[in-house]
This record gives C-alpha cells, sequence and structure tokens, in this order.
C-alpha cells in the first residue's frame, strides 16, 4: 500500500531511541523527509538522520527538550528554515521520572517531584501541537500522532502521575479532533502495550517480561516496529477519516 508520505516532512519527537527511533525509519521507508529530535542522545540522532539521508537532504538531526520551551519553538523554527513546515507531528517524547519507592504513598510524593511530570508531558507536548499546527491548517493537510502508554488503561504502582499527563492527551485529542478536522488536520492517540524496546530489554527482568507475554492474546508482546507502523499508517494519506482515536497496540490486552 502506497501511504502517500512521499514528500511529506515529518517530525518525530523522542526519535534517538526506542519507539521513537523506529519511528523516524518507517516513515523516512516511506519517501519522507524526517526531522530526529532528541534530548540527551545526540550522537545517536546524528547517526540515525545520516541513515535516513540527511546528506541527501532527507533527514536532520534537531534539538529538542520538553523542559525547555525555548527549545520546542526552536525545534520547529529549524525544521521550517530546512523543508518549509511540518506536515505530520508525531509526539513521542517522554518524561518519566522517578518511580514512586516502595512503600511510600501517592500523597507522600512531593509537588517538586510531579508537577515537573505534567508540565512536560502535558503542556509542553501541547505546545507542540499547537505550534505544528498553523503550518498544517494553511496547507489544508496534516497529522498528528500522540504516543500514550497502556498505563492510562492498566494502571501500575507508582506511575500515578506519569499517567495523569498521558491520559490527559486523550482528552486533548478527541476535542482537537473537531476543531483541526475542517481543515484537513486529523489527530489520534497511539497506545503501546509494554514493548521490547532496548530500554525495556534492559530495565525489566525477563521473568516479568514473560508473564506479560502470557497475559498476552498474541503470545509476544510489540516489537517497536509494531508501534511505529501503527503510526506511519495513521499519520498518511492512507488514513483518510480516522482521526479522535485511541489505537492501542498491544497485542489484544
Amino acid at each position: 500500500m502506497d501511504l502517500g508520505l512521499t514528500g511529506r516532512t515529518v517530525l518525530v519527537t523522542g526519535a534517538s531511541a526506542g519507539i521513537g527511533r523506529h519511528t523516524a525509519r518507517a516513515f523516512a521507508a516511506e519517501g519522507a523527509r524526517v526531522a530526529v529530535t532528541y534530548r540527551t542522545g545526540g550522537a545517536r540522532a546524528r547517526a540515525l538522520a545520516e541513515e535516513l539521508g540527511a546528506a541527501a537532504g532527507r533527514a536532520l538531526a534537531v534539538p529538542y527538550d520538553l523542559g525547555d520551551p525555548d527549545s520546542v519553538a526552536a525545534a520547529f523554527a529549524a525544521v521550517e528554515r530546512r523543508w518549509g513546515g511540518v506536515d505530520v507531528l508525531v509526539a513521542n517524547a517522554l518524561r518519566r521520572g522517578r518511580r514512586r519507592p516502595p512503600g511510600s504513598r501517592t500523597e507522600e510524593v512531593p509537588a517538586a517531584e510531579w508537577q515537573p511530570l505534567l508540565r512536560d508531558n502535558l503542556e509542553q507536548t501541547l505546545r507542540t501541537v499547537q505550534l505544528a499546527l498553523p503550518g498544517m491548517r494553511a496547507r489544508g493537510w496534516g497529522r498528528v500522532a500522540l504516543v500514550s502508554s497502556h498505563l492510562v488503561r492498566d494502571g501500575a504502582p507508582g506511575q500515578e502521575f506519569y499517567a495523569a499527563g498521558k491520559a490527559a492527551l486523550h482528552g486533548f485529542a478527541r476535542s482537537l479532533a473537531w476543531d483541526a478536522g475542517p481543515d484537513g488536520v486529523l489527530v489520534n492517540v497511539v497506545s503501546p502495550g509494554l514493548t521490547r524496546t532496548d530500554g525495556v530489554l534492559a530495565d525489566l527482568p525477563a521473568e516479568v517480561r514473560e508473564r506479560e507475554r502470557l497475559r498476552t492474546p498474541t503470545g509476544r508482546l510489540s516489537a517497536p516496529e509494531d508501534v511505529a507502523r501503527t503510526v506511519a499508517f495513521l499519520c498518511s494519506e492512507a488514513n483518510g477519516n480516522i482521526t479522535g482515536a485511541v489505537v492501542d497496540v498491544s497485542g489484544g490486552r
């Protein structure tokens, strides 16, 4: 299937590793120009941009820090200087934060710890979308994908505030679909289940991964490529009328 992405400009936040990295590759494989943003993984982002065709003007590594509003605006300015605007925004960057210590309670988490999680995962993500929308409306075509988390649905001890920030994106997308739809802009949420990224493989014990696999109807955890392909379709010309949706990529969990 031709996704109609040839010549489109895509900005993928948090693209130096994990799901974002594979998402950037998925768009590049479809002929799109890809801005690969990063906060700390500059070397990885630049290497990925080279892999995706930076020398031919098809990819660009751009700094982007959710905690720095100036950085968010600068990322869009860099893409506009190079390619004239953003057709597709994949808001994948996140701030996980410190897991609440065992035995502690939600009410014991100081505001200095949970407020930055909401500010970065919610407020700055919304600001990123705001910066993308004017150009999309002007061109009469645009796609936005907000990458969420299975924690919104499943929950997990110690993840209350991170999950709250991600859950808010669902409501935002549903209402934004009404506002932006008449201008040709479709906006959706992609909610990955536990995904076999390098970080998950390194940090999550094998017995936990196996337990989660056995609870999954397909009998396997999602690969990052599974999520990336879903994002690419939702953000393509092939998606003609799916908007305001939350699409789970979780093997049926």
